[in-house]
This record gives structure tokens, sequence and C-alpha cells, in this order.
């Protein structure tokens, strides 16, 4: 058995990967001498015995069980149609949203334009992928924003065990959901911090094959939330230094003086 890749290396379609009893997952295919390729162009990892590549460009790709961010963008009967992204539109039935009984109108629970946490419940091409609600976490998103990324760079989004989401979101504090279709929602603090949400997994998106992320993202929070401090106390000096009504400033007094 021997491997032919650093780990997280970009590889291209073709190349050889690995010899021997390994397993091929997502991104490569193995040949009659249990040899493993790269399928596309991307990062080749290795977990264990399982070797997978990582696109580096790509559209989303439904898989049974994926968590996806999808927006309601029509009501008919009992089904929602749902925008997750890419080339598929998604299908959600009532019964796998809500519990009966329920309204015939379903647009009381969620209408045009909600963003909604679901499930990729079953997926075959000729149809597109149908939707569940019905699992931990899974419900109408209210309020926030939604950050797009490539779906290819969620799992460095995500980080090793949720390393680079957890850090970001305890940083900033700040609520945040990853959908596997490349959209993350946040939610919570100020503005500014959400601004910073926003330039942080962007910056994971476009520095995704590189190394030491996690640390120099870190880096930029801290930098972005100290310029942030400083502006808030500049304000603040210079509120507390302006005169009060009736006040008069030294400049003023001198011009007074000239006058006289």
């Amino acid at each position: 058995m021997a491997t032919f890749f650093e780990n997280r290396e970009i590889v291209v379609p073709g190349q050889l990967l690995a010899e021997g009893r390994y397993r091929s997952s997502f991104g490569t295919y193995v040949s009659a001498d249990d040899e493993v390729f790269s399928a596309l162009v991307g990062l080749a990892e290795l977990r264990g015995n399982t070797v997978r590549v990582v696109p580096l460009h790509g559209v989303y790709i439904p898989r049974e069980g994926d968590r996806v961010i999808g927006t309601i963008n029509f009501v008919a009967g009992n089904n929602w149609k749902v925008d997750i992204g890419g080339p598929y539109g998604a299908s959600l039935h009532a019964n796998n949203a809500l519990r009966k009984p329920y309204d015939d109108d379903i647009s009381k629970y969620y209408d045009v334009g909600d963003v909604i946490a679901a499930e990729v419940a079953t997926y075959d091409r000729t149809t597109g992928p149908y939707l569940s609600m019905k699992g931990r976490g899974l419900r109408k998103l209210k309020g926030g924003t939604i950050v797009e990324v490539s779906p290819a760079k969620i799992p460095r989004v995500i980080g090793r065990k949720g390393s680079m989401i957890n850090m970001i979101k305890g940083k900033l504090d700040i609520q945040a959901m990853v959908g596997q279709n490349g959209r993350i929602w946040i939610r919570g603090g100020d503005l500014d911090s959400l601004q910073i949400a926003k330039k942080a997994f962007k910056m994971v998106a476009d520095q995704s094959h590189t190394k030491n992320l996690t640390d120099r993202v870190a880096q930029m929070i801290d930098e972005e939330l100290a310029k942030m401090h400083q502006n808030d106390e500049t304000e603040e000096t210079e509120e507390s230094s302006a005169p009060e009504d009736g006040e008069e400033t030294e400049d003023e007094e001198e011009m007074e003086e000239v006058n006289e």
C-alpha cells in the first residue's frame, strides 16, 4: 500500500493517488489493479484508509442526509418548492414538515421568501431532491443574513471537528448554521460583527487550499475587532469633549477677545 500525494495537495483528473487496499471516496475512482485516481481538480485527502478529492470549484450536488439552507419560492397544494442552489429545485411536502392535522393553506406555516434549514431525504436525478424538516435543528430561520460560498469549500468552513466555525462564532458572539449547499446563515451580534463574519467566511473560501488557515482567520478577526473598538473609543472621546449647549470653546473665547 502506498500514497502519492501530500495531504490537501492540489491534484488533477487522472492523477494516481494511491495503490493497494485503499477505499475510494468522493472525487476518485479505482482501477482493476486497486489503483486510486483523481476524477477532478481538487484537494486530495487521506482519512484513515479512505482517499477523497474535495473539488476546488463546483455546483451543489445533493446527497441524502445533507443539511441545506433553502428559500421557499413557490407554494402548491401540500408542497413547497425550495431553492437550494445549483441546477436542482427541491420539494418539501407538508407531511415532512408539519405535525398533523395542519391547515389546508400551508402558506400559513412557510411562505414564499422564508428561509429554512432542511435535510435532503431522498434524491433522484430525474425528479430532484425531496426535503424533510423532521430533525433536530431543522426549522424556519428568522432574521439574520445569508453568506454564500462554493459548496466545495463547506468542509473547510466547518473545519476539523467544527474548529473553524466554532472559532468564528465564539470570537464574534454570533449564531451560525452551515448548509452543505454552500449557504451559511448568521445572526446576532451587531452589524460590525456580522460584516466581520462575512469577511471571515469569504477568506476561508478563497484560501481553503492553504495551511494554518484557522490561525490566520482568527488573527484577522482579532485585528478587525480591535479596529472596531478603537473607533468606538474615538467616537466616545469626541462626544465627551464636545461643548454643551451654551458653553464656549477656547477658540470662541479667543474670537470674542479679538472682536473686542
